[in-house]
């Protein structure tokens, strides 16, 4: 849908991402806000936006397995993990740079995906997010008994090298960050829109269906996995390359149940719900931040706990809300603000 008196007159115009000036404008101006952002912004702010953009990157890959392609996977967290410790093994200890440590994480990650990937051509659903549970649980475990990885131990990571500049504060790493998350939201909003996009939602609709079709489903579901663990393992490189040190205790169930939330709250099957899902369990954790010691002193006779609990209890709400009135996220709610604004001033 166009704003009111504009019209497409080709079909590259029909099918482009960004169509009207005041898009290109804004679009060019959110680009110039986000990469001047350290000289203005505090510390604290800018590991902020450290943490959402190598949080972004990981569930732009969980929204393409699950969202678009319908297989639920409780194992992101894990996967991030794979791409972790890859990263400090590959830099720490065999010495590898930066541009090479990188994309190898990210797909020794998706042939780890691939495995864990390959009993979606025989269970689906449930079945299938118990499997992922399972592999979240078996990875941690070989993590965690693996002379290699440290056995449970901490890994450092060297900072990463380019040029001759090193990248070991919070402002040059939101760089390096930050031209990936762009780069792969690119990909990922791209990909949705491509013929392999288009076998994943018919996937995601009725497997069946899409088998009588021609899909290849089998063959598909496994793409899913690979390109949703490889984000996660590039997510991961990130983020051993950012605190400069990887341990298991980064990578819990609990952080996977988080992206999980993430993409719901934010919608299901959009690329704008990653965003708006993450600042949403961002913001949330801030605010949790802030009312937690009003809490604690509020009510002195329920101890410490409440208020530890607060930030688990707060999400679960808001998840359970989200299911109830609005089961298809923030993204659902921006499609209706853009749909009444391009109507303007017209009423239906």
């Amino acid at each position: 849908m166009q704003p009111s008196g504009i019209f497409n007159v080709s079909y590259g115009q029909e099918m482009a991402i960004v169509r009207t000036r005041l898009q290109w404008g804004i679009l060019i101006g959110a680009l110039i806000l986000l990469f001047t952002f350290p000289l203005f912004g505090s510390s604290y702010l800018v590991y902020l936006m450290n943490y959402l953009g190598i949080t972004v990157i990981l569930v732009l890959g969980l929204q393409i397995v699950t969202g678009y392609s319908g297989q639920v996977s409780f194992g992101q967290a894990a996967f991030m993990a794979v791409g972790a410790f890859s990263s400090a093994i590959l830099s720490a200890k065999l010495g590898l740079p930066f541009l090479v440590v990188m994309p190898l994480a990210g797909l020794i990650t998706g042939a780890v995906g691939l495995i864990a990937g390959a009993p979606s051509l025989r269970i689906k659903g449930f079945y299938l997010a118990l499997a992922t549970l399972a592999a979240h649980f078996l990875i941690l475990w070989i993590i965690t008994h693996l002379e290699l990885t440290g056995r449970g131990g901490s890994l450092h990571v060297p900072p990463p090298t380019l040029g001759g500049l090193v990248f070991d504060t919070q402002q040059s790493m939101y760089y390096i960050i930050m031209v990936l998350m762009v780069a792969m939201t690119f990909f990922a909003k791209n990909l949705v829109r491509t013929r392999v996009g288009r076998a994943f939602i018919a996937i995601r609709d009725n497997d069946l269906a899409a088998e009588v079709m021609g899909i290849n489903v089998f063959r598909y579901k496994l793409l899913a996995f690979f390109i949703s663990c490889f984000y996660a393992g590039i997510a991961g490189s990130l983020l051993a390359y950012w605190y400069m040190v990887v341990t298991p205790e980064q990578f819990t169930l609990l952080h996977a149940l988080w992206f999980i939330g993430m993409i719901i709250i934010g919608g299901l099957g959009s690329i704008s719900g990653v965003f708006f899902g993450v600042l949403f369990i961002r913001l949330l954790d801030e605010v949790v931040l802030l009312v937690s010691p009003a809490l604690g002193a509020a009510l002195p006779f329920l101890g410490a706990a409440p208020a530890a609990a607060l930030g688990l209890t707060a999400f679960g709400v808001a998840l359970i809300l989200f299911l109830i009135f609005e089961p298809r996220g923030l993204a659902r709610r921006w499609e209706i603000f853009k749909a009444s604004y391009r109507l303007h001033p017209f009423s239906y």
